[in-house]
């Protein structure tokens, strides 16, 4: 399984910054839907990003149907605050032979596709209507109008690997700073 982050026309360099620092950290591709509002070099994009941006898997491609002639396979879940069906609800494990395993592997079968829209208006409304199955929402008080784009983008894409028991994650800090696993502590 591979896990694929689909922006729709981004608007705001330093979301889209955010979320490819998320994609590299967690093994995800980042798709992005033209036309975005702001360039690739674009200094918020990159300070957002910081050094991770240059060992992001990413692709840019000029529509929506563009991008679904060369991404045809795989499972589409699509994030509005117009679905009734909650992320949790969204079904991201392929099979137990993922458990323990790399999820974000090319021999995996399954790419799964998570589409967000952009900041101003989200995903138009004849994608969500053909595809009213699969849409999902993160669950929000009713005074709230939405959340932050790379806020959601987080939470689903950790969803599919909590899904999938953190497959491939570190659980450890690379760079050893604090030990606070109670080992070594002094009674």
């Amino acid at each position: 399984m591979k896990i694929n982050v689909v922006l729709y026309e981004p608007e705001i360099p330093q979301n889209t910054g955010t979320i490819g620092r998320t994609c590299m950290a967690t093994g995800a591709s980042l798709h992005l839907i033209e036309p975005l509002g702001f360039s690739l070099e674009d200094k918020y994009l990159k300070r957002a990003g910081l050094d991770y941006w240059k060992d992001l898997d990413y692709r840019v491609y000029s529509s929506w149907n563009k991008f679904k002639e060369i991404n045809m396979r795989g499972s589409f879940w699509f994030f509005t605050t117009k679905a009734y069906k909650n992320h949790t609800e969204g079904k991201f494990v392929i099979n137990n032979n993922n458990v323990g395993k790399d999820i974000n592997t090319p021999e995996e079968k399954e790419n799964i596709y998570l589409v967000f829209g952009k900041e101003t208006a989200g995903l138009p409304d004849s994608l969500l209507l053909d595809n009213a199955e699969n849409c999902l929402r993160i669950p929000l008080l009713d005074k709230a109008r939405s959340l932050n784009l790379a806020v959601s983008v987080g939470i689903a894409v950790y969803e599919v690997l909590r899904q999938n028991n953190f497959s491939a994650l570190s659980t450890m800090d690379p760079e050893e700073r604090l030990d606070l696993s109670g080992k070594d502590r002094k009674k």
